[in-house]
């Protein structure tokens, strides 16, 4: 017959294994339910720590943490707190790219909110389950899995992307894991290899496009928006097309944030920030070419641009200052194949006529336009060789290179070879983690320009701030309490600051967003002490004592049927975070 495990052990927020102590192991009905010894949470961490350090392998790492929050939250949180920089590379990119081909396989539980196109009338009711009050949810991190990370389109796996995203907000920034929400919108896939896969968990067609689609994503922002309308609403790997068109449509009518498009965009500005205090140069003398005209190409172009106007350009000659090269080369008028959001940047025709016979490559741009900055997102490796980087050294003093893509295979180049090739001159940040680099008797330490230096404090400063929607004041605001962060002059220094200490970074980036906001007059509350008022938002992983509930839960349960329903709704309430 198997043994009932209390409902306090069941629920993973509430949950705190040997560290109750033997008058709470009396009161909850645990007497005998747990080995004798009572252990600190300290003491639960370095164990858990040195368990997650015996696994052979990244994944096997990734899947021990995972088990640890399905029993453990608040121990899940203070390892991650306690070892942020080492573990941040588990949990999320990259090697949540890998848990994700893996989904439909090593499938244990299911944790988030799952909405198929092929039941809209359900979207209501998923959330409806999970009991939830309006004022219970913070943030919604949705994604349609159609460009995860580097890896493509992944269906309905794509729900770890929207899981990891919400552990680094809560790592980073304090959001409290039980007032989050991952949700995965499963329109359809063209993977071939999923569609497939007799494994596979979700709907087995191509991917929905057109109208059909639009209708989904704007009843799930009436839904969310209804039930939980002081949440963000965080949208992450959405294909290029759909991620623009969304916010565009939607992002002055809803709290909303794009990490891929506005996320990057503020962090690549964030340490362009920091170079220009090398420089001495200002953001309206820039030109900069990108490589790679995506989500994340646009998304740089757009946030570079907004600087240049505010710095003094009027709109079209600021757009007039950035070159876009994707596969087809430099973007041009007339090309058949641009897209919608790639068309503002495309340069006419009669501007590059005498260029080059044909296609214009990137080294070709670069002669011609002599560029400040080349910034990196298209995922070909050593795409920056010798021959780009050092025709643009010729023309420019500290050549201000960004290689952003990721992960380390399809790096445009690495920094000891910009070092190499510009005789110790470059500025440069990377989208991978990289040691530091000996050159010239200098220790150049390089930066990693990685998206949780920005999103985790901004969304925590919308949410204290109650903001009505995202500013570009207020991504401004994060991107330059990111760059204040290090002093960039200092030889060898980074332009950007490191990730082991990202709580402390999430807090002031949330000042800065929060002053932003009432100063752009979307904040609809004005704490007195701000920073008091951030500090006190974020959640602290540590067993707070138990509530009263917790206590009746467990010694009036009754019967097997109440039990039943009991479990059922807690359960139901934590699959949603």
């Amino acid at each position: 017959m198997p043994i009932h495990l209390p409902s306090v052990l069941l629920d993973p927020l509430t949950d705190r294994g040997t560290a109750y102590t033997a008058e709470e192991r009396d009161r909850l009905g645990l007497t005998g339910r747990l080995p004798d010894a009572v252990l600190t949470l300290d003491q639960q961490a370095t164990r858990a720590y040195e368990q997650v350090r015996q696994e052979p392998t990244d994944l096997a790492k990734f899947i021990n943490l995972e088990q640890l929050r399905d029993r453990n939250e608040v121990l899940y949180y203070r390892l991650l707190q306690d070892h942020l920089a080492e573990l941040l590379p588990i949990v999320y990119d990259p090697t949540v790219g890998e848990a994700i081909k893996r989904y439909s396989h090593e499938y244990r539980r299911p944790r988030g909110v799952f909405l198929s196109i092929e039941r809209p009338q359900d979207v209501r009711r998923s959330f409806e389950a999970l009991r939830l009050h309006r004022d219970e949810v913070d943030l919604l991190v949705v994604s349609d899995a159609e460009e995860i990370l580097g890896i493509g389109d992944w269906g309905v796996q794509g729900v770890q992307i929207s899981v990891g995203k919400l552990a680094v907000y809560t790592a980073a920034a304090g959001l409290h894991p039980g007032r989050c929400l991952p949700v995965v919108m499963d329109v359809g896939t063209d993977n071939e290899n999923l569609l497939n896969d007799p494994l596979y968990l979700g709907v087995r067609h191509s991917r929905v496009r057109g109208k059909r689609y639009d209708a989904f994503i704007e009843h799930y922002l009436e839904t969310v928006s209804e039930l939980y309308p002081n949440a963000l609403l965080h949208f992450e790997d959405f294909g290029p097309g759909n991620a623009r068109r969304v916010l565009e449509t939607y992002g002055d009518r809803y709290r909303m944030f794009n990490d891929d498009m506005q996320g990057t965009g503020a962090i690549t500005l964030a340490a362009v920030v920091s170079a220009l205090k090398i420089t001495g140069q200002p953001f309206r003398d820039q030109r900069v070419v990108i490589f790679g005209a995506g989500t994340a190409g646009v998304g740089n172009a757009d946030q570079l641009r907004d600087a240049m106007v505010r710095d003094g350009l009027d709109p079209k000659e600021a757009t007039r200052r950035v070159w876009l090269v994707d596969q087809q080369g430099l973007l041009v008028e007339g090309m058949t194949d641009l897209r919608a959001y790639q068309a503002p940047y495309a340069r006419p025709a009669s501007e590059v006529r005498d260029w080059a016979d044909g296609r214009i490559d990137l080294l070709t741009t670069v002669r011609h336009v002599r560029p400040t900055m080349l910034i990196g997102t298209s995922t070909s490796p050593g795409a920056f060789d010798k021959a780009v980087v050092t025709a643009m050294a010729e023309h420019v003093d500290r050549p201000v290179i960004f290689p952003l893509s990721n992960p380390t295979e399809k790096i445009e180049a690495m920094p000891a070879d910009l070092l190499a090739w510009t005789d110790g001159r470059v500025l440069t940040a990377t989208g991978i983690p990289v040691d530091p680099v000996e050159y010239g008797g200098v220790r150049h330490v390089i930066g990693q320009a990685n998206n949780a230096l920005l999103y985790p404090g901004l969304g925590l400063g919308t949410i204290v701030a109650g903001a009505a929607r995202l500013t570009a004041g207020m991504l401004l605001a994060a991107a330059e309490a990111v760059a204040g962060q290090v002093d960039a002059r200092a030889p060898g220094a980074p332009l950007l600051p490191p990730v082991g200490n990202l709580r402390a970074s999430s807090a002031t980036v949330a000042v800065a967003v929060v002053r932003a906001a009432v100063a752009d007059k979307v904040a609809t509350r004005q704490p007195a002490d701000l920073v008091q008022a951030v500090q006190d938002a974020m959640w602290q992983p540590v067993y707070e004592p138990l509530s009263e509930k917790n206590e009746k839960n467990e010694k009036h349960e009754k019967g097997a049927k109440g039990e039943k329903g009991e479990k059922h709704e807690k359960e139901s309430r934590r699959n949603g975070s």
